[in-house]
């Protein structure tokens, strides 16, 4: 049979599953985080039915369960989403790429170029979770000299300072492409200089950023006192944005990596408030802003550090389930790619070679792969499959292929 009920209402079933909880018991716990008074327990009890049957809870429960469940509400009941292209930069603009190029090349630039190149950002900046390394980086440099160029130009201060928050944004996409593709250092030379435009144009969710590439930076590379000093640091910078969110969930990373589960925690709960305080995002595609279920992707790689296999599972699969549209395309494949090794972990922990051996290799697979952070999280499978599975072939040969990987990245070689 077919199970038809809403992805929301298959997840908290799920949850609750995971943490060995009767349905009584994810009661008391959605009691413990209300901060009103609910109805009876009995009452209560039948009503989580209803939820975990397919009935949606109204506004006031959505984000106590998302609560109880550690997440935000949007991760559970998600809006919907847009993507947008050249099709959004022509119904917006009124202008086609090769208009856009041609009004750069004036002596001045009016306000309707700018809201051109705004767009033409955001629409790269969406592209930025399926687009082709190879290609994405062509572009992203492509428009960022274009945009720099404008440097030149007649400009009102006002206008200087949009065209160097833009050099930023730009200049941010174009590190992570090439931190994906294996070069860390003209990755770190790019996120200096976003920092820098920023630093310019007074423009503190740019800076933010900058200082989050170098958490990303510092934990895929074992700094993880480094992850925790650049996420305070970029917190400091950008208290009020959406990147405060991802600083938190790098911070809780590292810690996981350094073994306190209170401080992961502490940093997961604290991006949890900070996320569903703020409005939801326009565009969730856009790589720049902290969608919902992004939380979850967080979640998920501490939850496996801290060996809560259950838990990681579950959010494995709603990783999954977020990322791939209904005809089995990817629109995360870098997500999905950790949400399988995060499963093939599982599945060797409790025994599955075959498992854990068909998840790792197809999250090796892929035309969109961020490298740095794919060998990062497949590490700890090959440390279960060395300690386990040494003696077994096929574990051998998903031990050699990530090798491979690290040999064709320096300075990513798995240890």
């Amino acid at each position: 049979m077919t199970d038809d009920r809403p992805a929301w209402a298959r997840r908290i079933a799920a949850e609750r599953k995971a943490r060995d909880w009767s349905q009584r018991d994810a009661v008391r716990a959605l009691r413990a985080h209300a901060s009103t008074e609910l109805p009876a327990e009995d009452s209560m009890i039948r009503q989580w039915k209803r939820w975990e049957s397919g009935q949606a809870p109204n506004d006031f429960y959505q984000p106590i369960i998302a609560a109880v469940f550690g997440t935000v509400t949007h991760a559970l009941f998600p809006a919907p989403s847009r993507r947008d292209g050249e099709k959004e930069i022509l119904a917006a603009s009124g202008m086609e790429t090769l208009e856009i190029v041609s009004r750069l090349n004036r002596s001045d630039v009016d306000g309707a170029t700018l809201d051109a190149l705004r767009i033409t950002t955001d629409r790269l900046c969406s592209e930025y979770p399926f687009m082709p390394s190879g290609q994405l980086i062509i572009e992203g440099r492509q428009w960022l000299r274009r945009v720099v160029e404008l440097h030149t130009k007649s400009l009102t201060l006002a206008q200087h300072r949009e065209v160097l928050a833009l050099s930023g944004w730009l200049a941010l996409l174009v590190g992570c492409v090439e931190y994906d593709m294996g070069d860390r250092h003209a990755a770190e030379s790019t996120r200096r200089a976003a920092l820098s435009l920023a630093t310019e144009a007074d423009h503190p969710e740019v800076a933010g950023w900058a200082h989050e590439m170098r958490a990303w930076f510092a934990l895929t590379t074992g700094d993880y006192r480094g992850v925790i000093s650049a996420a305070q640091a970029g917190a400091e910078t950008a208290p009020n944005h959406s990147v405060a969110v991802q600083l938190a969930g790098q911070e809780a990373k590292a810690w996981a990596r350094l073994g306190d589960r209170r401080q992961v925690e502490v940093a997961l709960d604290k991006g949890r408030r900070l996320l569903e305080g703020m409005p939801h995002p326009e565009n969730l595609d856009n790589h720049f802003v902290v969608d919902p279920a992004k939380f979850d992707f967080y979640s998920m790689d501490c939850y496996r550090l801290v060996g809560e296999d259950r838990l990681a599972r579950t959010l494995a699969e709603e990783v999954l389930r977020a990322g791939t549209d209904f005809d089995g395309t990817e629109r995360s494949p870098m997500r999905n790619a950790e949400a399988r090794v995060t499963l093939g972990v599982a599945a060797a922990r409790e025994g599955d070679l075959d498992q854990a051996l068909i998840h790792g290799e197809r999250a090796l697979q892929g035309d969109r792969q961020s490298v740095p952070s794919l060998i990062m999280t497949s590490r700890e499978l090959a440390a279960v499959m060395r300690q386990r599975y040494s003696t077994e072939p096929t574990a051998q040969e998903y031990l050699n292929h990530l090798q491979d990987l690290g040999r064709e990245k320096p300075g990513f070689l798995p240890s």
